[in-house]
């Protein structure tokens, strides 16, 4: 089956998650900047969460422009992704109302970490459905990124029972790295003639 109605539901949920984080950060009580300061680890949480999910759409739209066709096994692994990625709105919340305390800074951290596995699994769906000569394979390389990402994430995970904000900064550098778009797929996508 065509991509296009897997690419529109994605943004749609994308949307969705967005949406929902944003409606988390309550308007303060006071009308001083001192009641706006109350609000910065919930406004910090939302910002890294933000990033996040826009890195994912970002590289979804990139790689969704090097597939044809999808067939289930690329649609489940799809909604596997979503699943985890629909989790990141519970963790940002609960990690900035709780000011980056170490039980829910670790548990978004687990929310990175399974998004980054399900991103895994679908870029391999992909791939195995493409076939020997696949462009994403082509594409991806060693995927040095995509490796990382997850050791980093379970060092972060641990580290929050130790220091929280050491362990925000090492989400924060894994957002950083992914913010860079991937010239790999770039290169690809425009050399190649779009899909028909």
């Amino acid at each position: 089956m065509e991509r296009d109605r897997l690419t529109a539901f994605t943004d749609a949920v994308l949307a969705v998650i967005i949406t929902i984080m944003v409606l988390e950060m309550k308007a303060p009580h006071g009308a001083d900047f001192e009641a706006l300061a109350e609000l910065r680890p919930v406004f910090l949480s939302y910002l890294l969460s933000f990033i996040y999910v826009a890195i994912y759409w970002n590289n979804h739209h990139h790689f969704f422009h090097l597939v044809k066709t999808v067939d289930g096994t690329v649609l489940w692994a799809n909604m596997h992704l979503l699943f985890w990625l629909s989790t990141i709105p519970f963790t940002t919340a609960w990690m900035g109302e709780n000011h980056f305390a170490p039980l829910p800074t670790a548990f978004y951290g687990g929310s990175l970490l399974l998004s980054a596995i399900a991103w895994v699994i679908m870029q391999t769906a992909i791939i195995r459905q493409q076939g020997p000569d696949s462009p994403l394979r082509r594409a991806l390389g060693r995927d040095l990124k995509g490796k990382i990402s997850p050791v980093i994430y379970l060092a972060g995970m641990a580290l929050a029972f130790v220091n929280t904000a050491a362990a925000g900064l090492l989400y924060l550098g894994v957002a950083l790295v992914w913010l860079i778009p991937d010239r790999r797929i770039e290169t690809i996508v425009r050399d190649r003639p779009p899909p028909a």
